[in-house]
């Protein structure tokens, strides 16, 4: 089947094929298969939008949403919480069968990676990203919005070493080839790789409309 094509690929470990349809059109026989996952992860870089995302396709599909950020990583005070604890918490979220985490560090992935029945991998443009990260942390220290338990950003943090923008350039590139390592496998967690938000769109409208008629049978 030719890139680009509706379907899945291969009989092992089935495969999404590539999330750039022409002309934006995500192929309607995604909505059913994104409609029977119970178990959802989405992936990308900083600035993609994943926690947005992730609540959007929650409320649509009456799943629980995890923010790792909130929930798993950070303690208030800005202090990250121990490795071991992350692990534990992760374990005991996705041991669950209903669930949408928005990201995973790489200390647990593998633990959430194993559980998923579909991750959603959200390769947007860099520049896209990065616009949507610098606009979110100018607000953030605009306005003092509390974020992860408390916390909240500061110039000082946005411009130092530590800083979400610093993170965003230095991760990158890891984190695309790990969206499409797992994309190009011929075994394990199907992958829908989507590279444009209107992508993500047109798929809540797909299982917006799949389900409407699921509820009127």
């Amino acid at each position: 089947m030719p890139r680009g094509a509706a379907g899945w690929t291969g009989a092992q470990g089935r495969r999404w094929v590539d999330g750039r349809a022409r002309m934006g059109v995500v192929p309607a026989a995604r909505g059913d298969d994104v409609l029977s996952a119970r178990r959802i992860l989405f992936y990308g870089v900083s600035g993609a939008g994943k926690s947005t995302a992730a609540m959007r396709l929650g409320a649509l599909l009456g799943l629980p949403v995890h923010l790792v950020d909130e929930e798993i990583g950070w303690l208030p005070g800005r202090q990250a919480r121990d490795e071991a604890d992350q692990r534990e918490i992760a374990a005991r979220i996705v041991a669950g069968d209903r669930w949408i985490l928005d990201s995973a560090y790489s200390g647990y992935r593998d633990e959430v990676h194993s559980r998923a029945e579909l991750v959603i991998a959200l390769d947007y443009p860099r520049w896209l990203s990065l616009g949507r990260l610098m606009s979110r942390t100018v607000a953030r220290v605009r306005d003092g919005v509390q974020i992860c338990n408390g916390n909240r950003e500061t110039l000082a943090q946005a411009l130092g070493s530590d800083s979400i923008i610093r993170w965003h350039f230095r991760s990158f590139a890891r984190k695309r080839a790990q969206m499409r390592g797992w994309h190009e496998a011929t075994e394990g967690t199907p992958v829908l790789l989507l590279g444009h938000p209107r992508e993500f769109d047109a798929l809540c409208d797909r299982a917006r409309a799949m389900q409407e008629m699921r509820d009127r049978r």
